[in-house]
């Protein structure tokens, strides 16, 4: 059974950083696909960024681009997504998602591995 789970969040001032990281257990990592997603209170879910399975191909939101960065290590069968000068409007809970198909969606449910999140919190 393939389980993915997040870690790395928290409560962090604006122009700070963060690391979160997604740990995949029970698969292949190094054919998944992988996406993290975040949702805010009141609005719907988004993809943030995301990498395919080569790692030839990536996605960054207009709203992160240059500030957030997509890696993976096979070794550890972690991706992670490094964050960089946060803003308030960057606060949600962030997932991050894995398919087998090796290709990037943009809808979570999608994704055929699902984590459970992390809380990240920017204060102005």
């Amino acid at each position: 059974q393939v389980q993915l789970v997040e870690s790395g969040g928290g409560l962090v001032q604006a122009g700070g950083s963060l690391r979160l990281s997604c740990a995949v257990s029970g698969g292949t990592f190094s054919i998944y696909a992988m996406g993290w997603f975040r949702q805010a209170p009141g609005k719907e879910r988004e993809l943030v960024a995301a990498v395919s399975w080569s790692g030839r191909t990536t996605y960054y939101a207009d709203s992160v681009k240059g500030r957030f960065t997509i890696s993976g290590d096979n070794a550890k069968n972690t991706v992670y997504l490094q964050m960089n000068s946060l803003k308030p409007e960057d606060t949600a809970v962030y997932s991050c998602a894995a398919d087998q198909r090796g290709r990037i969606y943009y809808s979570f449910s999608e994704y055929g591995y699902r984590g459970q999140g992390t809380q990240v919190t920017v204060s102005s």
